[in-house]
């Protein structure tokens, strides 16, 4: 060993474009300048774009016609976008939720053809019932429901049902 002064400060060159070999001598995956700045040259390129389209991007060279208030598109996803493929699958999954429920409630019901007023003719079923044969299948009875009803499929009173506060609550099935 020499003292401070006698050492070199000599770095060997790298040549970038040679393979890099670890100490068990594998090669290891060739990375150089030029790669790198190609790669990032493209990643800010596609980022510049897709900035574009952001609404939330300070970005004012926007490419895309903002939709507004009661035009067609507006509200619902881009067309072929993930987003709307994602949209289309939940539809479905919850449409058949709704039509697994309203078995249910014919496996299950009462046929009640009886018009007295306010009770309309259908399958009913107390929401109790429902819910202690249902939780076997699903723990979304209530939004399932909501969603029912909101497709003129059931009826009941009130606006939410509660297990336990509403178990006596009549869910009719309408024909």
């Amino acid at each position: 060993m020499g003292t401070n002064s006698q050492r070199s400060n000599f770095k060997p060159e790298v040549d970038l474009n040679a393979p890099a070999r670890s100490d068990d001598d594998r090669a290891t995956p060739n990375v150089s300048v030029k790669g790198l700045k190609e790669n990032w040259q493209k990643w800010s390129s596609e980022h510049q774009e897709s900035q574009k389209l952001n609404p939330f991007s300070h970005d004012t060279r926007q490419t895309v016609v903002a939709l507004h208030r009661g035009q067609d598109d507006y509200g619902r996803p881009q067309q072929g976008s993930l987003t709307e493929k994602r949209g289309k699958e939940a539809h479905t999954h919850i449409g058949r939720e709704v039509q697994k429920l309203c078995e249910v409630i014919r496996d299950i019901g009462q046929h009640d053809g009886d018009r007295r007023e306010g009770h309309r003719k259908g399958i009913t079923v107390e929401f109790g019932k429902l819910f202690e044969h249902y939780v076997a299948i699903s723990n979304t009875l209530v939004g399932i429901l909501l969603r029912a009803r909101k497709q003129g499929l059931v009826d009941f009173e009130g606006e939410m049902l509660w297990q336990g506060k509403d178990d006596h609550v009549v869910i009719t099935l309408l024909e």
